[in-house]
């Protein structure tokens, strides 16, 4: 095997690897420290949709994680990027927050339910039957489906809620339609956050907790990947995948000397 290039950019997944519920994880801030004063490239990731960049930085940043807007990278910022791409000033219906729809507004979108090019589906603390109910219609008229993300459930202080996932299963149910997502482990997530930074896959490196998205979307964009042990993946997991991490390690502070 050829030995791979050294690691001049970093993506890095956000829950369970920098902070875990609202709390960083102990290195988190040198990680990110570190990274600013070298210069190089790096993006934190979110399959999150319900934040924009702008409120992930302020959040990031009562915790003591200093990252710019422009280097935090969500799902709805890669959907927004993916139908600017497909469909230039396109038309949706959209269900989802406020992370979603300023995405799509700032790529000159217009957000309709009279006969939408697309139906958009992300997160949202309020998932209405009404909504989804015309989901189902404008997708029967002919919209095309997409959802930001494929997480079947999203945590809460309560526990598991459902998520974009699990409202898209019932919505393809209803239709006959799968969505096209947009977010991890799809690697076009990461190949658009990597244009976004004027990274390349081949002299980069992918660091999640989670070996069914960051760390197969890392590897079939072609990056380095990392497995930290601070969030959802137990050792004794990682076997039960048919795909390995270029490396495991226990948290993101034995990441800080790679830099």
């Amino acid at each position: 095997m050829a030995e791979r290039k050294p690691i001049e950019s970093w993506l890095t997944d956000m829950d369970g690897v920098l902070i875990h519920e609202g709390v960083p994880i102990p290195g988190a801030d040198a990680f990110i420290k570190k990274l600013r004063e070298s210069g190089r490239p790096f993006l934190v990731l979110t399959n999150n949709s319900i934040y924009t960049a702008r409120d992930l930085h302020a959040r990031l940043s009562r915790m003591g994680l200093d990252v710019p807007v422009e280097n935090i990278w969500t799902s709805a910022l890669a959907t927004a990027q993916f139908l600017d791409d497909q469909r230039p000033g396109g038309t949706a219906y959209v269900i989802g927050e406020a992370g979603l729809t300023t995405a799509l507004h700032d790529i000159g979108y217009v957000l309709t339910d009279h006969q939408p090019d697309y139906v958009v589906l992300g997160e949202t603390r309020t998932y209405s039957f009404e909504a989804m109910t015309k989901a189902v219609r404008l997708i029967n008229g002919g919209a095309r489906f997409i959802a930001t993300n494929p997480d079947e459930t999203g945590p809460s202080t309560e526990g598991p809620l459902p998520a974009t996932g699990a409202v898209a299963a019932l919505i393809t149910k209803a239709t006959g339609q799968k969505p096209y997502f947009a977010g991890k482990p799809n690697p076009l997530m990461m190949r658009t956050g990597l244009n976004a930074i004027g990274a390349h896959s081949e002299t980069s490196a992918m660091i999640g907790d989670r070996m069914d998205t960051d760390v197969l979307a890392g590897i079939e964009a072609g990056m380095e990947t990392f497995l930290v042990l601070t969030g959802l993946t137990t050792p004794e997991q990682i076997e039960k995948f048919p795909y390995r991490p270029s490396k495991v390690v226990n948290s993101i502070a034995d990441l800080v000397d790679r830099i």
